[in-house]
């Protein structure tokens, strides 16, 4: 089959063209509606800028009940879109869960405990802390257009275990924010070996049957029963995305039980100040594969695809906002694409 190399041309059904793994279900618990649910409508501007970047999904959550959702260009609530980065955040969620369960000691263990295979360290401890927090030191290439850069490699290659495993640390960890796929698929590489499981298998287990999803999910993989894409591809729909979002906005707890630790999510979803990125700032923006962003005075934490896959969580309003598309802006203010915040203003007005 032809398929377009660079990512300026991935699209959000490439799952068909991938071997996937199914993340199954458990009890469905559909989302209750609120009382004004579909009640206001996104203005006409708003809606020509959704259209500029071709949003396909556009959900709002408020005080655990579904508030608004809309469809376009023949999706629906049960259509299948490629989450692309945001699936760094669900990694994140399945180190909490392996931490809960005390398979990993602590964030701080070296990768090598599970990774022996990995031996290009050059003498540096490499902690799992460096892989959440994207600080490494790994020498990756994260270009997307680029035919021949290590994250093509990543998305068409048919062995993204050897690939990541035989990369080499070439600065001090836990020092530097680079944002780097490397980092999560390494961390998959943990879920799988400390839990026994496939990564979709424990995805499945720990999140997906707990957060009462209503439609399997499927993770695209590097081959025939192959390792996950866990960099990227958990392929779903908004409003089960939703979920996910709506878990970390309650600390961890969804229908009355603790999926991941309250512990874990405050971690996660605190900035890695610690660190400085590359052009020397404060890493405020990132902590464990989760973003973050201030808007209007609110504070939102997010997960992002390229695309312009969007989780958001709005604590001090109760709310979690799923935006689903075939485009983004490549314009960031304060390290957020612009057009997060267009989303999150369409939101606001809906919001109680």
């Amino acid at each position: 089959m032809n398929k377009a190399i660079r990512y300026g041309h991935v699209k959000i059904d490439n799952y068909i063209i991938f071997e996937n793994r199914e993340v199954k279900t458990g009890t469905a618990i559909p989302w209750e509606h609120d009382s004004l649910y579909n009640a206001n409508r996104i203005d006409t501007g708003s809606l020509r800028q959704f259209g500029q970047y071709g949003t396909i999904a556009f959900v709002v959550v408020q005080n655990n009940k579904l508030l608004h959702e809309q469809y376009w260009d023949g999706y629906s609530d049960s259509s299948l879109s490629n989450s692309f980065s945001a699936a760094k955040s669900i990694i994140s969620l399945l180190i909490g869960c392996l931490i809960d369960e005390r398979k990993i000691r602590s964030l701080d263990q070296e990768i090598t405990d599970f990774l022996p295979e990995f031996t290009h360290n050059n003498g540096n401890v490499l902690r799992i802390r460096d892989l959440l927090t994207m600080s490494s030191g790994i020498e990756w290439d994260e270009g997307y257009s680029n035919l021949f850069s290590p994250t093509t490699k990543a998305y068409y290659g048919k062995d993204l275990s050897q690939q990541v495993l035989s990369l080499n640390v070439v600065e001090e960890p836990g020092k530097i924010f680079t944002y780097q796929s490397c980092n999560t698929q390494l961390l998959a590489l943990i879920v799988k070996k400390a839990s026994g499981m496939t990564v979709s298998a424990f995805a499945s287990e720990k999140l997906w049957k707990p957060l009462g999803a209503e439609h399997p999910a499927f993770w695209s993989l590097d081959r025939k029963n192959g390792v996950e894409k866990a960099y990227c591809c958990f392929n779903s729909n908004a409003t089960d995305f939703a979920r996910i979002g709506q878990m970390v906005l309650d600390s961890g707890i969804f229908n009355h039980q603790q999926v991941v630790s309250k512990r874990y999510i405050s971690e996660a979803i605190s900035p890695a100040t610690f660190l400085r990125d590359t052009e020397g700032d404060s890493c405020y923006y990132y902590g464990y594969q989760f973003w973050m962003l201030t808007h209007n005075r609110q504070h939102v934490i997010y997960a992002r695809g390229i695309l312009g896959q969007y989780i958001f969580i709005i604590p001090s309003l109760d709310a979690v906002v799923v935006r689903l598309g075939t485009d983004r802006s490549k314009e960031h203010i304060n390290h957020a694409p612009q057009d997060a915040y267009m989303y999150l203003d369409a939101a606001f007005t809906m919001l109680k």
